[in-house]
């Protein structure tokens, strides 16, 4: 009998507004513990990417299909190998996991202010999983 593992294509997301926590929607709460800091929160038409002191919550939702949510939650101790690339007006952000799954996260309209905010969040990740 022949077993065969299915891996998903490298997924990309595309972020440009940073949302107080505050003002994250109820199904996005849902989804942290009692003992996590949302440290911040970025989100697009559709989608929202929560940082908190533990994990990554990446909601991707379809407008078109009105139930289709997918929630994607890494945990930062499973980050094998990550980069941040700072470029004019944008970060990328690369994180492969230890499953082999790879991310591609996109932040756009990115000011110097606004970089120095998610190379904070980039470095919580990091020392998580250290």
């Amino acid at each position: 009998m022949a077993y065969m593992k299915f891996k998903e294509l490298t997924k990309y997301f595309d972020f440009g507004t940073e949302v107080h926590p505050d003002n994250l929607p109820e199904y996005a709460k849902e989804y942290l513990t009692d003992v996590e800091n949302v440290i911040m929160a970025y989100k697009n038409s559709k989608d929202y990417a929560v940082f908190t002191n533990k994990k990554l919550i990446l909601f991707d939702r379809d407008p078109l299909a009105v139930y289709y949510k997918k929630i994607h939650i890494i945990p930062y101790k499973s980050i094998s190998t990550s980069a941040i690339n700072f470029k004019q007006g944008k970060v990328e952000l690369l994180l492969s996991l230890d499953s082999g799954y790879q991310m591609h996260i996109n932040f756009v309209s990115m000011n110097h202010n606004k970089k120095e905010n998610l190379k904070i969040a980039y470095k919580t990740m990091m020392s998580a999983k250290i």
